[in-house]
């Protein structure tokens, strides 16, 4: 049996993957030194935090907080950003159409980017945004 956790974090892994098909999805994965032209997404777990319980019967309840991290490289800055623009765009539009992740979720949450530029030696830079998701769901058990 796969935990209501995992089941949240697969949800929005298939969200993404099935929406964005022309895109290097990974979930987890380090950092590479080069990035594919068209861009790369890699979803990070994040952290489940402290539930919220109640009782009778006990449920936990979690808002938990994952990562998308959206990545774009290229020698031309202005091509950079609008890639990067363009990969946050489209994952927008994928998180948008099903906010319950096909029932794996009571809910999720977009927050807005964090941008971040990462040097690369003797090559172009990395242009980077860190996109905030909470995935809120209930289970009876925190560890499943």
């Amino acid at each position: 049996m796969i935990s209501k956790r995992e089941q949240a974090l697969q949800g929005l892994f298939l969200c993404l993957k099935n929406e964005l098909t022309d895109i290097t999805i990974t979930r987890n994965d380090p950092l590479p030194v080069k990035i594919p032209i068209a861009g790369l997404v890699i979803l990070r777990d994040g952290d489940a935090g402290e539930p919220e319980v109640t009782l009778s019967p006990t449920r936990y309840h979690y808002q938990h907080q994952a990562e998308i991290e959206v990545l774009s490289q290229n020698g031309n800055n202005e091509m950079r950003d609008l890639a990067l623009d363009s990969l946050l765009v489209a994952i927008g539009s994928a998180l948008v159409v099903d906010p319950y992740l096909n029932g794996a979720v009571d809910y999720m949450i977009t927050g807005s980017p964090e941008f971040i530029i990462e040097p690369v030696e003797g090559g172009p830079a990395i242009k980077a945004a860190v996109v905030p998701v909470t995935l809120e769901y209930s289970t009876t058990n925190p560890l499943q």
